[in-house]
């Protein structure tokens, strides 16, 4: 009798023991990632009229591709960190009939990157002059490329080439 009542008393203790080593306050405990991770940096990438393969060319396959809405596709990501508030981002995207991006809607507009915002970039492409106003030094000419080499054919081609006008697109609807 008095082994049974031993016994129980260790087996309770250790049941008790286990249990509170889940929630002890020790233990470490994963982060929890899901979905596409989608930056500002490839949202500014994107540019209306571009095409479904250039679009997932940049931001990857989509989470969501809904059958009844084939013009969206939706880019969803949540993290949560391990014993923390789950934080989740959203994007969609859509294109028209033509299958070319037209609008963004989500947690990330275009505009500056969080990069650009770190170094105090505009986002502008502009070579301004030098430090005390003297204009950017030159760049040297190129020589032509001799008679009858690899790099003739190459430009012959290249001047051959004929250019067609690119449309320039509207902006992108905000909602």
């Amino acid at each position: 009798m008095q082994n049974t009542k031993l016994l129980l008393t260790s087996l309770t203790f250790v049941g008790l023991l286990a249990l509170a080593g889940c929630s002890f306050p020790g233990v470490y405990k994963i982060d929890i990632q899901q979905g596409n991770v989608v930056t500002q940096d490839m949202i500014d990438q994107l540019r209306p009229g571009m095409t479904r393969r250039q679009v997932r060319f940049i931001m990857g396959n989509p989470l969501i591709q809904d059958t009844f809405h084939t013009n969206r596709w939706d880019y969803l990501y949540s993290l949560q960190p391990g014993g923390g508030q789950r934080q989740q981002e959203r994007m969609s995207i859509f294109f028209n009939e033509s299958d070319q991006l037209v609008s963004l809607s989500g947690d990330f507009m275009p505009g500056v990157s969080r990069d650009q915002e770190i170094l105090g970039g505009s986002g502008d492409t502009t070579v301004s002059p030098g430090a005390n106003g003297e204009q950017p030094a030159a760049q040297p000419e190129e020589k032509p490329a001799k008679p009858g080499s690899v790099e003739e054919s190459i430009q012959r081609e290249i001047d051959t080439i004929e250019t067609t006008p690119v449309p320039t697109p509207a902006p992108l609807e905000t909602r």
